[in-house]
Order: structure tokens, then sequence, then C-alpha cells
């Protein structure tokens, strides 16, 4: 696989009648301000060399003395900052999000690819988070005693949901019109899979027979 493949593959063809809808990745800047906290730090280490400084002041020290406590900050904050942004690079560079006509199918990890299916029908709700800077997280809750590891899906997992964690299309370009496409997805497949629900229901009082009908399976 190569960081430089604008578009990762699928794990495997899709089965006769499923057909992609959407495909994206997350924007690496995004992921450095909302997932890495790449702004958050550098608040920080400018916070840390501003009381650093006061203090050299109120002290008497000198210009020197000063500046060699900004610069002693100043390697460790661009060493920090760069590492979370290299980060960044690596996992939108890594990840694909895709939304077909039955599922949603996250594909991510740097060292250890992982590939995480997740049928509408078990798709409990989706919500939508948008930031100033125009990307958005789509938060998306399994039902079922389906369950995956918080730290297995970090950083495409809705913060702080420790319990039952929620997969999420995170930082992702225009998520408001995302969201529409997946929003749709699942109605039309609730409505696909109601009709043939009816279908057979119908072909077996006609045949006089009871036939049980699993819509679950119908809709995955």
């Amino acid at each position: 696989m190569s960081l430089f493949n604008p578009r990762l593959p699928l794990p495997g063809p899709l089965p006769a009648g499923e057909t992609i809808l959407w495909r994206g990745r997350p924007q690496w800047r995004a992921l450095a301000l909302h997932a890495y906290h790449v702004q958050q730090v550098a608040i920080y280490f400018g916070l840390f060399a501003i009381w650093h400084i006061a203090s050299n002041f109120m002290a008497g020290a000198g210009s020197l003395a000063m500046a060699h406590t900004l610069l002693w900050l100043l390697v460790p904050c661009g060493a920090a900052c760069g590492v979370l942004t290299l980060l960044s690079w690596l996992s939108s560079r890594t990840t694909q999000f895709t939304i077909t006509g039955r599922r949603v199918i996250m594909q991510f990890g740097i060292a250890l690819p992982v590939t995480l299916n997740i049928p509408f029908r078990i798709l409990g709700a989706a919500s939508l988070r948008s930031h100033a800077d125009g990307s958005g997280d789509i938060p998306l809750t399994v039902c079922g005693d389906q369950r995956v590891a918080y730290l297995m899906l970090w950083p495409y997992v809705r913060p702080w949901r420790m319990a039952r964690a929620e997969p999420m299309l995170r930082a992702i370009k225009d998520a408001k019109q995302v969201s529409e496409i997946l929003a749709r997805a699942v109605v039309t497949a609730a409505n696909t899979t109601n009709g043939l629900t009816a279908i057979l229901a119908d072909d077996a009082r006609a045949r006089g027979a009871e036939m049980p009908v699993n819509t679950a399976t119908a809709a995955a």
C-alpha cells in the first residue's frame, strides 16, 4: 500500500447490487487540530515560555538568560508539534471512509491496517458535528451486542465514549453533505428491506405456508 495512493482499495469486491455512494478521507490539518490537538500543545508551551520569561525578568535575569530559556522551550515544542503533525498526515493518508447502499466501511491504521464494516441494520443513529475550519465529524451509534474497543478505533472514535465506543467519520470535508448521503442511504435501505419483507410475506400467504423473514439479513 502506497501512502501516496489517492484512494485505498476496498478489502474485497462488493456483493452484487451494492454500490459505492461516497468515498473520502480525513483532512490532515483538521486531524492535527481536533484529534491530535497540535494547537493546544503549542499554546501550552507558549504559556510555559511566557511564565518562564516573566519569572526570569522579575528575578533580574539578563536578556541572554531569557533567550536561553526561550530556546530551551522552543526545541521540545517544535519537536512535539512536528511529531503530532506527521502522525496527522500519516493517519489521513492511511485512512479511507466508504458509504455504500448497505453499510459504512472504515479503513484505517498506520502500522496495523484495520477494516471496520458497519451494516445499516446495526446502525442505531448518526449525528453531525461541524467545526469552524469547515471540517466535520459524523459519530455512529452501533446497536445490539456489537462492541469495538475504544483504543482500537482511535482517533476515529467519538471522544470520551469509553464504555460503548462510537466509530466516527472524523475530520472530513463537506461533512453536512456526507451526512445527508448517509441518511438517504439508510432510508433507502430500510424501504428496500420493508418492501422485500412484504413481497416474501405475500408470496408465503399465496402458497398457504408460513415463511419466516429475517429482515436483518435482508438489510445486510
